[in-house]
């Protein structure tokens, strides 16, 4: 095989698109209320819980392999979004809430 490349292609299907915002907002919901926190809106739970599933992936596929399904993405999603948030509360020094 010298001289040749070989090439990975990524498919991106709508499905598997919509199917992963689906996840990370589920995810980024129960996240930041199960954190204590009021929600950061339909967007930002979105990108947390996306941002959420590539941290919880990293973690969970640190320590098990195989498929778990759209559960267990979820639930991936939503752990990796707790540790996100933490780690975020962690080096900004938490929120305060200002109430008038």
């Amino acid at each position: 095989m010298v001289g040749t490349a070989v090439l990975a292609t990524v498919n991106f299907k709508p499905e598997g698109i919509i199917g992963w915002i689906i996840v990370g907002l589920i995810a980024g919901f129960f996240a930041s209320h199960a954190m204590g926190d009021g929600g950061f809106g339909f967007i930002g739970d979105i990108v947390v819980g996306l941002i959420g599933a590539f941290v919880g992936g990293l973690i969970v596929g640190a320590l098990w392999t195989g498929s778990v399904g759209i559960v267990g993405s979820i639930v991936v999603a939503f752990i990796g979004a707790c540790v996100l948030i933490w780690l975020v509360r962690l080096m900004s020094g938490g929120r305060t809430a200002t109430r008038v």
